[in-house]
């Protein structure tokens, strides 16, 4: 047990406490320690009931059966994996940032999910932290089960149809890779490609909380380069961005 408590510690804040509650919630709710409607977000609880916890419990709680099983432990895999990346590699130093990405997207996700619906989110959150991560090192070859190896900006759109003809769902996926694409726009696509203005940035209140930390240095790529301002740009050759080294999907 002592191995496990080390390991645990080992993890990164935010993804220690996000990966903790995705077990302790939904083995809570399986082994009939809570009641799990008090865990899904329904548009009627949240608005009319006001229990303003459900967006909260909503994304750290899954029901586990015969037929969630599987695909609970692929989200524990994902989450673990690629939140790790991000979190230890772009945003190493940069917990307030970090912090940031996972509250952008968990308050888009809740906004559609209220709108159509959605019970879980889960899945949708875990998908928008891999999308990210592909994105920032879409070069990188990853590779996926049975051998099969691609480019790891196709990644999300495998599991999105992997999803979908496995159960026919995926729905929850695509939010996740929607959300995730526009965090990744907003925050690095449009400004340093497009030279547009940043419209995301991590509220100061954040940085009081959770300051950057020096001296530590990124283990998964950086950010891409901003692009020089004024019309110099097309007078020079193309440039690729250096988004660093990546590591092929279960590897260590």
């Amino acid at each position: 047990m002592s191995e496990i408590g080390n390991w645990f510690r080992s993890l990164p804040l935010f993804t220690r406490y996000w990966f903790g509650l995705s077990v302790i919630f939904p083995l809570a709710g399986r082994f009939g320690l809570l009641n799990p409607r008090y865990f899904i977000l329904d548009y009627a609880g949240f608005i009319h009931h006001f229990q303003f916890w459900k967006p909260i419990t909503a994304l750290f709680y899954y029901p586990l059966g015969p037929s969630t099983g599987f695909r609970y432990l692929m989200n524990l895999y994902f989450l673990y994996n690629y939140s790790i990346r991000l979190e230890t590699g772009i945003f190493t130093g940069r917990p307030a940032d970090y912090l940031f990405l996972l509250l952008f997207n968990w308050i888009c996700i809740v906004i559609v999910s209220l709108l159509i619906d959605m019970m879980l989110l889960m899945d949708s959150m875990i998908m928008t932290v891999v999308y990210i991560w592909c994105q920032l090192h879409k070069d990188v070859i990853v590779t996926f089960w049975f051998g099969i190896q691609l480019k790891a900006m196709y990644l999300p759109w495998v599991l999105f149809a992997f999803q979908f003809i496995m159960s026919g769902g995926g729905f929850d996926d695509l939010i996740g890779i929607l959300v995730g694409h526009l965090y990744f726009f907003l925050m690095f696509k449009y400004p340093q490609d497009f030279g547009g203005r940043a419209f995301l940035q991590t509220p100061q209140i954040l940085y009081k909380f959770f300051p950057n930390q020096r001296g530590m240095f990124a283990g998964f790529g950086q950010a891409p380069t901003p692009r020089r301002p004024g019309g110099d740009d097309e007078n020079q050759p193309r440039r690729r961005y250096n988004w660093g080294q990546g590591h092929v999907l279960g590897g260590n």
